[in-house]
């Protein structure tokens, strides 16, 4: 009896002893694929970074595509084409501000690069246009219309100088004031003398550049 008990114990220990090590073991793997996963997730982040740093650098280069043009004059079309699209939107008070923002960007306009006609001629068109521009500043959005209308007028014959990087579209309304023309940088026809009353009124009579 008492050698059964012996023999009992020590199948015991063993049992226990195997099933520790066992244990171990399981636990040992479980910690490996713990420690794999979590390898793989840091990996899959990495990726994840790597995407979103792409995605900035070319926000990035977009950024500074825009911000390129041909100087100053770059700077007014930008705003006189802003000034345009309150217009379009029947919206005075945007449009107010937007021709006080064009007149100074027409002030700041450095003519020093350009020939001795050009400059004449660019500074005559820029004292023009910058009246208009501070009419329109002031004006309920009838007048700011009829403003705009020799506006877009000097600002296509600043252009002619000046050039632009960009292709503009030249469109022209029959209807309004005998037939009125402005420019735009896309060849979908958005009227700004009538706004939502004939908003596609008009038609591209040329492209420049």
């Amino acid at each position: 009896m008492s050698k059964l008990k012996l023999v009992l114990g020590i199948v015991a220990i063993a049992f226990v002893t195997l099933t520790a090590v066992s244990c171990k073991d399981a636990k040992t793997d479980k910690n490996n694929s713990t420690e794999h996963h979590s390898e793989m997730n840091a990996d899959g982040d990495h990726s994840k970074m790597n995407h979103d740093n792409s995605d900035g650098h070319h926000d990035g280069d977009k950024k500074e595509m825009t911000m390129n043009g041909n100087g100053t004059s770059q700077a007014v079309l930008n705003d006189y084409f802003s000034l345009k699209d309150a217009l379009v939107a029947d919206d005075n008070a945007k449009a107010k501000n937007l021709g006080g923002v064009l007149a100074k960007s027409l002030k700041a306009f450095d003519t020093s690069k350009y020939s001795g006609n050009e400059q004449s001629e660019l500074n005559d068109i820029i004292e023009d246009a910058t009246e208009h521009a501070e009419h329109i500043s002031e004006s309920d959005i009838a007048h700011q219309r009829e403003h705009f209308k020799v506006l877009s007028k000097d600002i296509t014959d600043m252009v002619a100088i000046t050039g632009t990087e960009v292709r503009l579209y030249e469109q022209f309304c029959p209807m309004y004031d005998g037939g009125t023309a402005w420019l735009s940088t896309k060849e979908e026809v958005r009227n700004p003398y009538y706004g939502s009353k004939m908003l596609k009124c008009g038609k591209v009579q040329r492209e420049i550049n």
